[in-house]
């Protein structure tokens, strides 16, 4: 099956579709394509795969999606033919494989080749394309860098945004998959993290926002449950970290049968009556 996400297009709703150009089937060298660059391209595959010219969405096939977003994912590294083939239709015959990469990049428009370098053996970003997952991730290091622990970003609400979507979501290719769990992870961490550091600096309505994402993220991880009770708590709302963590234990509870930890019942302690099983801190 060449597609592995739902419905094959992964980005329904984000842009007119319109009719693929076709274009000839014959690689185009990465001499030939470096000189047009891919100034005005921009790849998106937080919240769901999108590509842009400037400024203005554009339709891509779906085999040709996922040849956009496996590439785009290595950064500017040349991704070999071989690997992309092998990676985007592992169960087929290796001749198959090929052509299927052969003709998802055949299918390609004009404004979809201009985003890559395509050369005989591999395949890379054209200089002056841009992946908003690049951007994601350096704000999530720097968020996550020791070196800047007493400093906040420029711009919180941005950098909460850059850390807000999971990555290509619908999309159940073992190598999409992969790479969503590995960005879920540090996103995840880059934003308990910032909230953190926007408790200390007192700035709690921030704070409150990094945590939710968070949450909402995953709302059974409960070190994204901790940082928005600790929010509330600093901010002097003991009513709303009450709410925050009974949404929780009820949650926890239903999905899979467990309590939470004395860790998050340490924080609450004193706030609440001990009483069991009516989803308030009890211990």
């Amino acid at each position: 099956m060449e597609n592995g996400h739902r419905g094959g297009h992964g980005a329904v709703g984000r842009r007119a579709p319109r009719e693929a150009v076709p274009v000839p089937t014959t690689s185009v060298p990465a001499s030939a394509v470096s000189g047009r660059g891919g100034v005005g391209m921009r790849i998106g595959v937080l919240g769901g795969f999108g590509l842009w010219v400037g400024g203005e969405p554009t339709a891509v096939p779906g085999g040709s999606e996922r040849v956009l977003a496996f590439v785009a994912l290595r950064c500017r590294a040349a991704v070999p033919r071989p690997l992309i083939a092998g990676t985007l239709w592992p169960e087929a015959p290796e001749d198959r494989a090929y052509a299927n990469l052969r003709s998802a990049l055949a299918r390609l428009h004009h404004a979809g080749r201009r985003a890559l370098e395509i050369g005989p053996a591999e395949v890379r970003l054209a200089r002056g394309t841009t992946v908003d997952l690049h951007h994601a991730r350096l704000t999530a290091h720097r968020v996550l860098d020791p070196a800047e622990a007493a400093r906040l970003p420029d711009s919180v609400p941005d950098a909460v945004d850059a850390l807000s979507a999971d990555l290509l979501p619908g999309w159940y290719d073992d190598w999409a998959l992969l790479e969503a769990e590995g960005w879920r992870q540090l996103r995840l961490h880059a934003l308990e993290t910032l909230a953190g550091r926007l408790i200390t600096a007192q700035r709690y309505a921030e704070a409150v926002t990094a945590a939710q994402t968070a949450v909402h993220a995953d709302p059974l991880r409960e070190t994204g449950q901790v940082c928005l009770v600790r929010a509330h708590l600093a901010e002097g709302n003991p009513s709303e970290a009450l709410h925050a963590f009974a949404r929780y234990a009820r949650r926890l509870h239903d999905e899979l049968g467990l309590e939470p930890t004395e860790r998050l019942h340490r924080l609450l302690a004193g706030l609440a009556p001990s009483r069991r099983g009516d989803g308030r801190p009890g211990r």
